[in-house]
């Protein structure tokens, strides 16, 4: 990696956390120690963030959450910066670790099943899948796939009642739902399952592992994926764009 290079790690896990007050004060004190900024965030139902900092450093952090219990599976996705993408480092407590405001969801148990992104294309593709992009009307103003559908949400605690507002209009169809780095289709799978729809599925990985691994020329995304740091949106090869592409 380039002396001016910083890593960047999105990453996520669903996991059961009877106190997660506990585990705050190490990793904000490890990150610090490895001159690592971002956010993560820590509740219950998991920890959630992203990071950037010297490759070592990552690699500490990283190899520090897996560690701890049921983390080992934690999601992670690499991309690079030219500068520090973060201008400071939180660790925070929260209720969720993506915010959805509907009492019982349990991605870890309910999730739906992924969608590896090398054969996401044919549901694109498929005239009789409805394609939902979960993220907010900001977010896809950057950029989404051929044909998704955009609920023009606000944040993603409104998604619940949008679904529930549209529902009807969907009955007997599959479903194939995409977000930034696959943590809020988890979350909004699971509550599509608990709302009782059976055929809906998500891409792994969400949009940043597309545009890792599916090349341009085959690809089935427009314009760029907004991020959520200093580099604003990226293209395929997670390669920064720095505004709408």
């Amino acid at each position: 990696m380039p002396l001016a290079m910083f890593q960047v790690a999105a990453l996520y896990r669903f996991v059961p956390f009877d106190d997660p007050a506990p585990l705050r004060q190490p990793l904000l004190d490890l990150c610090a120690a490895q001159g690592v900024r971002g956010t993560l965030l820590l509740a219950r139902e998991g920890v959630n963030g992203t990071i950037a900092g010297t490759q070592d450093g990552i690699a500490a952090v990283i190899a520090y959450i897996r560690a701890l219990p049921g983390c080992a599976e934690l999601d992670v996705k690499y991309s690079t910066a030219a500068a520090m993408p973060f201008q400071r480092l939180k660790v925070r407590l929260k209720k969720e670790i993506v915010t959805m405001k509907v009492p019982g969801i349990d991605p870890a148990r309910d999730a739906a099943p992924y969608i590896d992104p090398a054969d996401w294309n044919a549901l694109v593709d498929d005239p009789d899948t409805v394609l939902i992009d979960t993220r907010n009307d900001f977010e896809v103003g950057y950029g989404s796939f051929d044909g998704a559908l955009n609920p023009r949400t606000e944040s993603f605690g409104d998604f619940p009642g949008w679904w529930r507002d549209h529902a009807a209009e969907f009955a007997g169809k599959r479903i194939a739902m995409f977000c930034t780095g696959g943590i809020r289709c988890e979350k909004s799978t699971a509550f599509l399952r608990s709302e009782g729809v059976e055929d809906v599925v998500h891409l792994k990985g969400g949009i940043l592992a597309y545009l890792e691994q599916v090349g341009q020329d085959d690809s089935r995304w427009h314009g760029s994926c907004f991020v959520f740091d200093e580099r604003v949106s990226v293209g395929h090869g997670l390669v920064e764009v720095g505004g709408k592409a």
